[in-house]
C-alpha cells in the first residue's frame, strides 16, 4: 500500500510539473511581443495598426520612430524583428546586411512643402523655383519669380528660413530623389540619399522636429510628411508636377502616382510621375525584414507572429486605416505583389506564410 501511495504521489507531482509547463508555454505563446523601428514618415499609421492589432490579437507590437537610417541599422544589428524606411536598399546597401532582406511595402505617403507666412493660405510653386529656394538662390518670399505664379496673394518682404532634417531620414530621399529629377544642378551638387550636405537652412530631427521648427518660425520652409502638416495646421503649397499641372497632396493625387509598371520587389520610386493628376513627390513607404527568419536564437513563434503581423498590415482592414490618417492606401496589385514577398520569407527553409 505504502508503494501504491508513493506511485501515486510522483505521478501526481509529475502531471503538476508538465500542466505548470503547459500553462507556462500557453502564456508564452499569449505574450509573444514584436518590436520595430525606422521612419518617421508613415508612424501616424504604423501607431493606430499597432494599436488595432492589440486590440484585434491581444500580439503588443512596439514601433519606434527612429528615422529609415536608424530602421536599416537596427535590423543590421538585429535588435528589432523588423525595420521601416521610406528608401528601398539597393543591391548594394543590401549586401552589407549578414543575410538577404525583402521589402515589402504598406501604404504611399506624401512630401509636402509647408511654411508659415502668416495671412497666406494659398500658394503654388513650379519646380525651378523650389530648387533654387533650398539651394539659396531665392532668399525672400517677395521674389518676383514666386509672385508671378501668385497673383493676388501679398507676399511679405521677409527672408525665407529653409528647414532640413538633421537625421538620416527616408523622407529625405523621397525629397532629393524628387529634386534630382527636376533640377540638372541639384542632382550635380547636392544628389539624392538619405542625408546631404545642405547649403542653407537650419536641421531638426524626425518629421515631428520639422513639423514644430515650421509651426514656430515665421518664415519658414521646408519638407515633411504630409501628416505631420495635416496634424499641425500648416499651410503647404500647390506644386507643379510633370504635366506643368499644380497639384496638392490628397489621397486620390498620391494614389494616381503609382498607377504605372510596379517590379515585383516593389523597389520603385514613384516621384514626378507622368500622370496628369499625381502629386508629384509622392512614394512607397516599406518594411524590411531578413527573407530567412532562423537566425540567432530566434524561435519559429516570433518568426510566425512577425509574418502574420505584417500579412494582417497588408488587408484591407488595415488599408483601410490609411485612408483615416491620410496615407493612400496599396493600390490592388501592389498587396498582391506584397503578399508574394512574404511567401518567400522562411524558417530553416520552410515558407512561413502558406
Amino acid at each position: 500500500m505504502k508503494k501504491l501511495l508513493l506511485i501515486l504521489m510522483v505521478f501526481a507531482v509529475f502531471a503538476a510539473c508538465q500542466n505548470n509547463k503547459k500553462k507556462s508555454a500557453d502564456k508564452t505563446s499569449k505574450n509573444v511581443s514584436i518590436t520595430a523601428a525606422g521612419a518617421t514618415f508613415p508612424m501616424p499609421f504604423y501607431n493606430q495598426l499597432v494599436s488595432d492589432y492589440a486590440t484585434k490579437t491581444g500580439t503588443l507590437v512596439t514601433y519606434g520612430g527612429i528615422g529609415s537610417g536608424g530602421g536599416i541599422r537596427s535590423l543590421k544589428d538585429k535588435v528589432v524583428d523588423f525595420g521601416a524606411t521610406d528608401a528601398f536598399l539597393t543591391d548594394e546597401q543590401a549586401s552589407e546586411l549578414s543575410a538577404p532582406i525583402v521589402h515589402v511595402p504598406t501604404c504611399l505617403g506624401a512630401v509636402v512643402l509647408a511654411y508659415n507666412l502668416p495671412g497666406v493660405t494659398s500658394l503654388k510653386l513650379k519646380n525651378e523655383v523650389l530648387a533654387k529656394i533650398f539651394m539659396g538662390e531665392i532668399k525672400k518670399w517677395n521674389d518676383a519669380q514666386i509672385k508671378a505664379d501668385n497673383p493676388g496673394i501679398k507676399l511679405p518682404d521677409l527672408s525665407i528660413s529653409v528647414i532640413y532634417r538633421s537625421d538620416g531620414s527616408g523622407t529625405t530621399f523621397i525629397f532629393s530623389d524628387y529634386m534630382s529629377k527636376i533640377s540638372e544642378k541639384w542632382a550635380k551638387d547636392i544628389g539624392t540619399g538619405k542625408s546631404l550636405n545642405w547649403p542653407i537652412g537650419m536641421g531638426a530631427k524626425g518629421n515631428p522636429g520639422v513639423a514644430g521648427t515650421i509651426k514656430q518660425t515665421e518664415g519658414a520652409f521646408g519638407y515633411i510628411g504630409s501628416e505631420y502638416a495635416f496634424a499641425q495646421k500648416l499651410s503647404y503649397v500647390s506644386l507643379q508636377n510633370k504635366a506643368g499641372n499644380f497639384i496638392e497632396p490628397s489621397i486620390q493625387s498620391i494614389s494616381a502616382a503609382a498607377k504605372g509598371e510596379i517590379p515585383a520587389d516593389t523597389r520603385v520610386m514613384v516621384t514626378n510621375s507622368s500622370d496628369p493628376d499625381a502629386y508629384p513627390i509622392s512614394a512607397f513607404t516599406w518594411i524590411i525584414l531578413y527573407k530567412e527568419q532562423a537566425y540567432g536564437d530566434r524561435s519559429r513563434q516570433q518568426a510566425e507572429e512577425t509574418v502574420k503581423f505584417l500579412d494582417w498590415l497588408t488587408s484591407a482592414d488595415a488599408q483601410a486605416v490609411a485612408q483615416k490618417v491620410d496615407y493612400a492606401p496599396l493600390p490592388d496589385k501592389v498587396v498582391l505583389l506584397a503578399k508574394d514577398i512574404l511567401k518567400s520569407v522562411t524558417y530553416n527553409g520552410e515558407a512561413l506564410l502558406k
